[in-house]
């Protein structure tokens, strides 16, 4: 395979969206400029059925490598996710099963060759699962590894601190999980991984365990994480269920990134698209200088990002609609339908019934939230009984909508 040294190439791959990189960012350059083919993965727990717009700034990164022709691994994380990784946690994430975990990442590689391509003739991106060697580590073997780190080399990591300073539990399997992560690295035999700025620990444990197992170095990049600046919290987070989802139907894509805050835009363009760096710093400037209208640079970039995933006549349709639905107040042109047999239902049944909430739970705090609508009126009582009528639209928040039939 015939190595890309391109200078201007191998520069975006180590700045664009790029917090930090390990050992450090000169290094990996002259690694690059070399010449030499390297191993480079990227790593998703399937925690939830979709990918989001995060994991598309990996995928990017990903992408930037295989068109200078190394191999690249999307690495599916079925083992660890069954683990629950505690970052970020201030309390022990729930234990998935195995069928969970199957089920949530069936879709991955679909979403993923949005991306990454994994049919190229001359340099496909590859696709793994952790499980394959994760399980038949044997206990010896787990000994031998956890033997490499220390109570207290663990114990120092932020979320861990927080925990304590809370009073709040720390299980022992939370502090196998970088150990198995960073094993990851060493299975694979890689020389860089990928991944949020939320992972160097776990990312840098697998760096120690290449100098030991294969003695050599493994390069790590770890993205920025974009926040929200109202509330200080990362704008993509799974385990919050507040994401915007590589396979969100175009209309609902678009409406959540023109709901994004306008001070985070110019990054989201750096992070969640391919438009060139200076026509981003263009953006910027022009918005500083209020030359540009905040909501037409994010429908421009809203319309970019539906492209990327479902093309670009959904993009225009999803563009349409919501100038229709939100601008002129009007109804989508099409609204998905849903045959109730019964002649009435309470509201809370009825909207689980039609999957707009996922539980009476989710039901009941949407409503009180006045985030319900039944044929455009505002429904406040979640005791209600819903009397159901052919062609009656029901609405939850700005974006989903269900018609009966």
């Amino acid at each position: 395979m015939k190595m890309i040294t391109d200078l201007k190439k191998i520069e975006q791959l180590l700045t664009r969206a790029i917090e930090k990189i390990y050992p450090s960012k000169e290094s990996l350059r002259r690694v690059l400029k070399s010449g030499r083919r390297l191993r480079v993965y990227f790593g998703i727990d399937p925690t939830a059925p979709t990918l989001h717009l995060d994991h598309g700034t990996s995928l990017f990164i990903l992408k930037r490598f295989q068109e200078l022709g190394h191999e690249v691994i999307l690495l599916i994380g079925d083992f660890t996710a069954r683990i629950g990784d505690p970052t970020g946690g201030i309390s022990p994430r729930r234990q998935l099963s195995k069928k969970e975990v199957l089920e949530n990442c069936k879709n991955y590689k679909k979403q993923a060759s949005k991306i990454l391509d994994f049919k190229s003739k001359k340099n496909p991106a590859k696709l793994k699962f952790n499980s394959q060697w994760l399980d038949e580590l044997k206990v010896s073997e787990l000994i031998k590894l956890a033997a490499n780190f220390t109570h207290g080399q663990m114990i120092k990591r932020s979320m861990f601190q927080e925990r304590l300073k809370k009073k709040k539990e720390i299980y022992l399997h939370e502090f196998l999980y970088p150990l198995f992560q960073g094993y990851d690295s060493v299975a694979m035999d890689v020389d860089v991984e990928v991944g949020g700025s939320d992972q160097i620990f776990n990312m840098l444990i697998g760096r120690e365990l290449m100098k030991i197992y294969k003695k050599k170095e493994k390069y790590v990049i770890a993205k920025k994480l974009l926040e929200d600046p109202k509330t200080g919290k990362i704008l993509m987070s799974k385990s919050e269920g507040r994401f915007i989802g590589l396979s969100d139907p175009p209309f609902q894509m678009y409406g959540k990134i023109m709901a994004l805050s306008d001070e985070v835009i110019p990054l989201c363009f750096e992070h969640w698209t391919e438009i060139p760096m200076e026509k981003i710093k263009k953006v910027k400037e022009n918005l500083k200088e209020r030359k540009l209208n905040p909501r037409d640079v994010k429908a421009r970039l809203a319309k970019e990002i539906v492209s990327i995933y479902h093309g670009k006549k959904a993009a225009e349709r999803a563009e349409r609609e919501f100038e229709r639905v939100f601008k002129k107040k009007k109804l989508p042109t099409r609204i998905p339908e849903i045959q109730i047999k019964e002649k009435t239902l309470n509201i809370l049944d009825l909207l689980v019934k039609t999957k707009l909430a996922s539980s009476k739970s989710e039901a009941k705090r949407l409503i009180l939230q006045k985030g319900v609508k039944i044929d455009r009126q505002i429904e406040e009582d979640w005791r209600k009984t819903v009397q159901i009528k052919k062609g009656m639209v029901i609405q939850v928040g700005k974006r989903k909508f269900m018609r009966a039939v």
